[in-house]
């Protein structure tokens, strides 16, 4: 079996016993796993395995690695993960089935001219930038509402929930507890926060999608 299903399966097993111990966790999380930078010859046999769920950071290397794949693969779920630049949106939304980073007004509004082109919907969460960092994208907290009003009720966009990334070299908790808070609020169900480094912090704080990529697809190309 190769590496990275074996890895998968580790996790999955790890998820199950830590979901069923904590008793406010309902349901298993999805779990995403992020093969940016790796050779669809490391993805097929997680895709032979059975697995649903894979993200990508950039539009331009998804397109290459996973078109022709999702032609033959039509029931994958691909996830885009990473920073969305309005010049490529229209591909976005051809390819991807998640967009996990909707950040702006202006990013809105195209995923919504470009949906109604391929009428096409997709499943968006609305990045949150918690910390308040300058050199991260999302919406402040406190601009959240009237972005969420704007999007889902004016562009009519299937916004599903919300996405974090805590400030590196902090207690991740606080950030999630936040997050999901604000979720609530919002009566949003999903949250896709954690990754790698701090996703048992945040399965037992209520995410309900997983972005894994080193646990599960091994030490990443330099890209």
């Amino acid at each position: 079996m190769h590496n990275s299903v074996d890895n998968l399966i580790a996790i999955q097993k790890e998820i199950q016993l830590k979901t069923s111990e904590n008793k406010s966790s309902k349901n298993l999380p999805e779990i995403i796993a992020v093969s940016k930078t790796f050779m669809m010859e490391n993805i097929i046999p997680l895709i032979n395995h059975g697995h649903l769920h894979f993200g990508e950071n950039k539009v331009q290397e998804a397109i290459e690695k996973w078109e022709n794949i999702k032609s033959d693969f039509s029931h994958l779920n691909l996830h885009m993960i990473g920073k969305l630049q309005t010049n490529k949106v229209k591909h976005a939304v051809s390819l991807f089935d998640y967009i996990h980073s909707l950040d702006n007004f202006k990013l809105a509004e195209k995923i919504f001219n470009e949906q109604e082109k391929q009428n096409k919907k997709i499943k968006i969460f609305i990045q949150v930038n918690l910390g308040e960092e300058d050199q991260k994208s999302g919406i402040l907290l406190k601009n959240l509402n009237n972005f969420y009003t704007f999007c889902a009720k004016e562009l009519s966009l299937n916004i599903i929930g919300l996405m974090c990334i805590p400030p590196a070299n902090h207690e991740p908790t606080d950030y999630f507890k936040i997050l999901k808070s604000a979720a609530d609020k919002l009566s949003l169900k999903d949250l896709s926060m954690g990754m790698s480094s701090d996703f048992e912090t945040a399965l037992l704080n209520g995410s309900t999608y997983l972005r894994l990529g080193s646990v599960i697809m091994g030490k990443r190309n330099v890209n």
